[in-house]
Formats: structure tokens, sequence, C-alpha cells
């Protein structure tokens, strides 16, 4: 079966989908995008990202294409419309829309939308099987990586030189030494003295959806976070560290540049999580703000 893809208003053929050539998506990078996790009919952490999504435009000043609660409908149209029953992913991209070429907003224009999804494997299993490596590298994306915009170049080099490397990710470090997240996720570490820490919500990280699901499960866990940045030196110094994302979950990481998190298994508050959060995304949590 061919997928199917909604685009402006037509559920078509991916094969058959297209938008302007002069779309500022294309042309300028000028849009926002999400990407939500399906588990069985279930839209993981919706509210979060369509909240995110409504920043993420206010942000850029362009309007919603449809209602949110159309939106909505739409994501499970495509959904059913690809038979997708299993694991799924749903991708929305929106653009300020097609106009004339000039840098400055042109005059009102509708906004570009589409939505597309796919199957993906099973959740995983366990987190050893899940656990992965990272490199580190430069931070080289712009000053506002709060906002999930489609200019996503520093990224894609990112992520290639973590293939290169045979990482999965690339951990970003700021001109102060500082950890800020990965190329697709953000970063946590279990630090030397114990403590869970991630970085404080900033013009310098995405606020991660799964990150605030997480955070939000901690409390029932008996765990306390402290938003505090931490440097390249205590992310290779730490007991334990796992990154977050849509896609990710929480995946344990186990070697850093090629030298392992601590004796380089996965951690017992790792390990904690995962399981916390396999029950969060399966329904058997409350899926809150």
């Amino acid at each position: 079966m061919s997928r199917i893809a909604y685009v402006n208003g037509r559920y078509l053929p991916l094969a058959e989908a297209q938008v302007r050539v002069e779309d500022r998506g294309f042309q300028f990078g000028d849009g926002v995008y999400e990407v939500v996790y399906i588990h069985r009919g279930r839209f993981l952490d919706e509210d979060r990202h369509l909240d995110r999504l409504h920043r993420s435009l206010g942000e850029l000043r362009i309007d919603w294409p449809v209602k949110r609660e159309v939106l909505g409908g739409i994501l499970r149209e495509v959904v059913s419309r690809n038979r997708l029953r299993g694991a799924a992913l749903a991708y929305i991209q929106i653009t300020r829309g097609a106009a004339r070429r000039e840098h400055v907003f042109p005059p009102p224009t509708s906004p570009t939308l589409v939505v597309t999804a796919r199957a993906l494997p099973p959740y995983p299993r366990d987190p050893d099987s899940w656990a992965t490596r990272i490199i580190t590298g430069p931070d080289q994306r712009w000053a506002r990586c709060d906002i999930k915009s489609v200019n996503l170049l520093p990224n894609v080099l990112a992520k290639q030189a973590a293939r290169e490397a045979g990482a999965f990710e690339m951990a970003m470090i700021d001109s102060d030494g500082m950890v800020t997240e990965c190329a697709s996720s953000n970063i946590w570490i279990v630090d030397a003295s114990g403590h869970l820490r991630t970085r404080a919500l900033g013009h310098e990280i995405l606020p991660g959806c799964t990150r605030g699901a997480l955070a939000a499960l901690l409390g029932d866990e008996k765990l306390t976070l402290s938003e505090t940045a931490f440097s390249l030196d205590e992310l290779r110094g730490a007991r334990e560290v796992f990154i977050t994302s849509a896609t990710s979950f929480v995946r344990p990481i186990t070697a850093i540049d090629g030298a392992p998190v601590a004796d380089g298994a996965v951690g017992p508050v790792t390990r904690k999580l995962f399981s916390a959060f396999a029950r969060h995304a399966k329904g058997d949590l409350p899926n809150e703000v």
C-alpha cells in the first residue's frame, strides 16, 4: 500500500504530495514541525506536542492553518489511511506559506500544512538492548533552539558526524564548555555526587515533550531533578547518562567519545526511569501536564 500524506486539505499518495516551489519552508526554512509517537492508536503526550507547536508558531508569528481540534482529527485520519496499528510516528510541518521570494514577511498568505505518518519498530523491551553511544562536539545552532523550527542543518551535520563515528547522537557543547543538548534529544546525567540533572529550559535548548513528561513522573519514582547546566567534564565523569525524545523515549548512554560511562553498564536510575516511561507510553500511568 502506498503511504498517504495530508497536504493543505487533501489526502494524497506520498508520491503525488506536493508543495509550491516558492513555499517559504523550502526557500527559507520559515516553518515549524512536531513529531508525535503513537502506541497502538494512543498519541503519546499529544497535548504537550500541540502546546509546543502553538508556542513555536507564536514565536515565528505564523497562523494556525486549521483549528487545533481539526489538526487532531487530521492526525488520526492520516494514521487511519496508512493503516498503522502498532508503533507509529506522526509528523506535522507548518510553514508561513508560498509567496514571492523576499526575506521580509510576505502579505498575508495561507500557511502550508503537511502531515505524514509511518510505522516504527516496536517499543524497546529493555534498557540494555536500547543503550547506545554518543560523541561530543561544538553547538553550532542559532540562538533560538527553543523554537522547533525546520532549520536543522547544524543538527543534520551533528547527526552525520555521530553516524560516521559509530555513535547514535552528538552532545553539543556551548562556547562556555557547557552541555546544551543532543542533536535530536535532551540529555540527562546522574552526576558524580548522585544528583539527577538536566539543563534548565531557555533559548539554548528545545523544551522536549518527553523531557517534560518524564519530569512529571519523578515524584512517583521518589527522585528529585536539579535543572542545572553541566560541563563536558561533568558529562564524562557522570555515573549515568541518558537521552530523551519522542522516538528515543528514555535511552541509556553507555559510552561517550569511545570511553565508557562509569562501568559501561546501564545504571539503576536510568533503569527505573526507562521502566516508568514505558508504563507511561503504554497507558499505564496518567498522561498529565
